[in-house]
């Protein structure tokens, strides 16, 4: 790993991009491997019942599935990735961390700038009068969890058929331009429109991809590992 330290120390400006497989080493099951929920059997599709008109028509199905299988990670703790992010973030190397998960660890390691393009299980809102409520009052409703207010409770996470925030993908966007070095891990890059915010890196900046299984970027990369991306992580020395 003796490059990767090295590439570590010359950078000023490093941004992270991670997908799922950042969380997967917390125990947090993705969506699309042989065990993720894409492939597993439901009475409507993951993709169905994540989505904006499901939660809209059949909304006390759309919450029997959300508490069961996205609201397993308020139980993960950060894993070594999330952690040394936060130790290079501390140290003014690490500039911004751009993340496709929803579970809130890179915050829960210590990360203060991070860019979460789908959102969080952890933030959740009242449709009628906007009131915050913390993921453990839905965990532990029953059936559609309603504010004092009357209104139901949304999540704040980008369902199917709902676009980005524009504010994060501006952040982000902004962020890999002014980055000389990119680290994308975890992730396939196969989710759009997420996975092309990547093009907007400038020309010198070095782009490193660590991600277990290859994929349709590994060519344009300067470096790839195929490894455990907490482990590689863990192996960078923080000066």
């Amino acid at each position: 790993m003796t490059r990767l330290n090295d590439l570590i120390a010359k950078s000023n400006n490093i941004v992270f991009f991670g997908g799922a497989g950042v969380s997967t080493e917390s125990g947090i099951p993705d969506f699309r491997s042989t065990d993720g929920l894409y492939n597993q059997k439901y009475k409507f599709p993951p993709e169905t019942i994540l989505s904006h008109d499901f939660f809209m028509t059949q909304t006390e199905e759309f919450y029997d599935f959300y508490r069961d299988k996205m609201l397993c990670c308020l139980d993960a703790k950060p894993n070594k990735a999330h952690l040394k992010l936060a130790e290079l973030e501390r140290t003014g190397k690490l500039k911004a961390v751009i993340t496709q998960n929803i579970d809130g660890l890179h915050q829960a390691a210590g990360s203060k700038n991070v860019y979460e393009l789908h959102g969080s299980v952890l933030r959740n809102y009242c449709m009628k009068c906007h009131k915050f409520e913390n993921a453990g009052h839905v965990r532990h409703s029953r059936g559609v969890p309603h504010c004092s207010c009357g209104g139901i409770i949304k999540p704040d996470v980008v369902l199917y058929q709902e676009g980005l925030d524009d504010t994060t993908i501006n952040g982000a966007v902004e962020a890999i331009r002014e980055a000389d070095l990119l680290i994308i891990g975890g992730t396939s890059l196969g989710v759009y429109p997420a996975a092309g915010l990547i093009r907007y890196r400038k020309k010198d900046c070095f782009l490193l991809l660590i991600n277990k299984s290859e994929t349709s970027v590994d060519s344009c990369a300067d470096m790839v590992i195929h490894d455990s991306i907490g482990e590689i992580l863990d192996s960078v020395k923080v000066e």
